[in-house]
């Protein structure tokens, strides 16, 4: 899963805005796009996951349209992203994962938190327990 999502700029007199098609809690603002699309990161970590928390599947991004900018997930949300998207997918609660990981359920829930910094290997572990692995690409910018 790839988790790269097209966002469109919006400019007004004095302000940028950006919103994105896929994630219509995301929104960000500032005084230029470069500012708007930095903030961006944060501010699609933070809409995101409202969907963990009301248990819900995160959105997956569709291809972006001509004009549209990439607002691009950190590699640790989008495998956290992903490991929840599993779970839903396969119907995992966060209790039966903590019982296969053989952790406590408050692990799990870091686990999935997307604005908690779990270490990576933690994450692919879990990734593993349902089956799936991280594949990691580095691309010229």
């Amino acid at each position: 899963m790839i988790f790269d999502y097209p966002v469109t700029i919006h400019r007004e007199e004095g302000s940028v805005w950006i919103s994105c098609p896929d994630v219509p809690e995301m929104a960000s603002a500032g005084d230029t796009a470069e500012e708007a699309l930095f903030d961006a990161v944060d501010a699609m970590e933070s809409a995101l996951s409202f969907y963990v928390d009301q248990k819900k599947a995160i959105p997956l991004p569709r291809a972006p349209s001509s004009g549209q900018s990439l607002v691009r997930l950190p590699a640790l949300t989008a495998a956290k992203a992903a490991l929840w998207n599993t779970m839903i997918e396969q119907n995992v609660t966060k209790t039966e994962m903590a019982r296969r990981l053989g952790v406590n359920r408050p692990q799990v829930d870091r686990l999935v938190d997307l604005l908690h910094r779990s270490k990576i290997e933690q994450v692919e572990h879990a990734l593993n327990v349902l089956g799936q692995r991280i594949e990691l690409a580095v691309v010229a910018a």
